[in-house]
């Protein structure tokens, strides 16, 4: 996710105007319009200063990305080759119910946090 996106998520999330963040943050609503339309990219320091002015912390991740010659991924692709149309939808719908059961189990985890 681009940082403007980022940023314009969180800030929405909280119910803040670009204003209002800049005021927490001690920079410019012209400054916070700039990074979430695109047109400058902050610097990590200065992210990381914007999501902690609205109580967030800034979490950053690498690893490596899946390539075309990745055994498990070039398996994957066989064995889903090798399904009739009906039982690639059985494997849709078998993981759809398995992902939206870890969302479930997610939302009321943060919601027992909360309580």
């Amino acid at each position: 996710m681009a940082a403007g996106a980022l940023l314009r998520d969180v800030r929405l999330r909280h119910g803040l105007s670009q204003a209002d963040l800049a005021r927490r943050a001690c920079t410019t609503a012209r400054q916070v319009g700039r990074i979430e339309r695109e047109e400058v990219s902050p610097s990590i320091r200065t992210l990381q200063r914007l999501m902690r002015a609205m109580g967030e912390e800034l979490q950053l991740s690498a690893g490596a990305a899946p390539t075309a010659e990745d055994p498990v991924l070039a398996q994957a692709r066989v064995d889903l080759r090798d399904l009739t149309v009906a039982q690639r939808a059985a494997q849709a719908m078998a993981l759809s119910r398995m992902a939206t059961t870890i969302a479930a189990a997610s939302t009321a985890a943060k919601a027992d946090r909360h309580r």
